[in-house]
């Protein structure tokens, strides 16, 4: 009786089964199509790719975290940094939805140590398409701690759950950054006020990043460090700035030099010690971009090569040097024969406005018939009795 009573059910048990498997299927919230989310927590898996055709290209091996982001993950990303495995410099794609924060920010802290730099990614062969990445609370909170922190595109998310978001209010003494990591963000150079910018409604819970804010709120830099502003005035010289921005490892600078009536412009573009000569010799003409505006595009010296930079230098007549230093633009560009695009760079003095104010004061002093302003007349002190009284004695 009971062998000849399981398999006359056997098919009946089946079928229940696939409809409460069904049933299970159809519950499951609706997800955004190309997402993937991981139903249980998976330990942290690790791919490093650094053959030699991504050297070339990427100029940096590839590192590839997946799974959960918790103190396991940190450790095993620790004995890689100190093994040598990962490299200084290295890109590091990332694709988690699980973890902790305080784990997350320490994984970010080990990422500025050892200079990496963060992306959002899944791995994937040579013969299979890369799916999309998401990048949730821990996740998110890792990607801030890359020296270059790359904005996320296509179809990869990033965001944090309304729970491990930074607080808005201010900081109680003594709290720890796994309960409030605004002070995280400041040590990784990103404003809670900048942050605050990139943050959308939350949408079941979850607070997606604007990724078309992201690069606007230097929340990513996309391979860009900020700019930087030096001024020098020694006794007896011209007012002199330099304004430096590195992008992916490599400075380029625009030195302002100030004389009565003009600026001179001075642009130092880095491209490398063996390709410097080889570009000089191919540069038809250079000049800089005041927001859309060409100065002097056909006119001037070719560059030069210098070390491993493309020097070239033109003037400009100080009237034009409150537009050089508010531009959200300013670009030095050089065209090369017979190439279809033009090579340089661009920064955002605007970024820098504060610090460049003493130069721009200290140039216009040095201009013909500059009359200083005059300082404010003080006030009389009225006398004892009308201060006291209000009336004369």
């Amino acid at each position: 009786m009971p062998d000849r009573f399981i398999p006359r059910h056997a098919g009946y048990l089946l079928l229940v089964a696939g409809l409460a498997v069904a049933g299970m299927v159809m519950a499951v919230p609706a997800r955004a199509a190309g997402h993937r989310y991981d139903a249980a927590p998976a330990p942290l898996s690790v791919h490093i790719r650094g053959d030699r055709m991504t050297l070339r290209v990427a100029r940096a091996p590839q590192v590839y975290l997946a799974g959960t982001f918790n103190a396991a993950a940190v450790q095993q990303v620790q004995q890689l940094l100190q093994s040598g495995k990962v490299l200084p410099g290295a890109d590091v794609y990332l694709d988690s939805s699980g973890g902790d924060v305080a784990a997350g920010m320490e994984l970010g802290k080990l990422f500025r140590a050892a200079r990496l730099n963060t992306h959002l990614g899944t791995w994937h062969t040579g013969t299979a398409p890369a799916l999309p990445a998401t990048c949730l609370d821990a996740c998110a909170y890792a990607w801030l701690g890359g020296v270059y922190r790359w904005s996320p595109s296509g179809a990869d998310r990033i965001g944090l759950h309304e729970a491990s978001l930074p607080a808005t209010d201010s900081v109680a003494p003594g709290a720890t950054e796994s309960k409030d990591p605004r002070g995280y963000l400041e040590s990784m150079g990103v404003l809670p006020a900048d942050f605050a910018q990139v943050l959308a409604p939350a949408v079941g819970g979850v607070v997606w990043w604007k990724l078309e804010k992201l690069v606007p709120a230097q929340v990513a830099n996309n391979g860009r460090l900020p700019l930087v502003a030096s001024y020098r005035k020694a006794p007896g010289d011209a007012p002199q700035l330099l304004l430096t921005q590195t992008v992916r490892g490599h400075q380029n600078q625009v030195d302002l030099q100030c004389a009565p009536g003009r600026i001179t412009l001075s642009a130092r573009y880095a491209v490398g010690d063996e390709r410097a000569p080889l570009l000089a010799a191919r540069a038809m003409y250079a000049y800089f971009v005041v927001g859309e505006q060409a100065w002097q595009a056909h006119q001037g010296e070719r560059p030069h090569a210098e070390g491993e930079a493309l020097v070239f230098t033109r003037q400009m007549p100080f009237a034009q040097l409150a537009s050089v230093l508010q531009t959200v633009s300013l670009g030095a560009w050089i065209e090369i024969t017979g190439s279809p695009v033009r090579l340089g760079f661009w920064l955002a003095p605007s970024q820098v406005e504060k610090l460049t104010q003493p130069f721009y004061a200290d140039c216009q002093a040095l201009q013909p018939g500059y009359v200083p302003p005059k300082a404010p007349a003080g006030h009389a002190k009225p006398p004892f009795w009308k201060r006291i009284f209000g009336r004369k004695s």
